[in-house]
């Protein structure tokens, strides 16, 4: 059986996580809101970061807590 990887998003501002483990159609949305926001607000543009992980679902879905 092949391992599943998907890409998961964390969106950051100012080293503060806001958005996180959002899938690649809601992280577009989300990324284009929050670059939006700096011109709203006085946040510096170079405060917002995102980091993309990949995780593997089957993985996940098999672990034990």
């Amino acid at each position: 059986m092949k391992n599943k990887m998907d890409k998961l998003y964390h969106i950051y501002v100012k080293n503060e996580c806001v958005y996180h483990s959002l899938p690649k159609e809601d992280f577009d949305r989300l990324w284009d809101f929050v670059q939006k926001l700096t011109w709203l607000t006085e946040i510096n543009p170079n405060d917002i970061q995102y980091e993309e992980v990949t995780v593997n679902k089957q993985l996940i879905s098999n672990s034990s807590y």
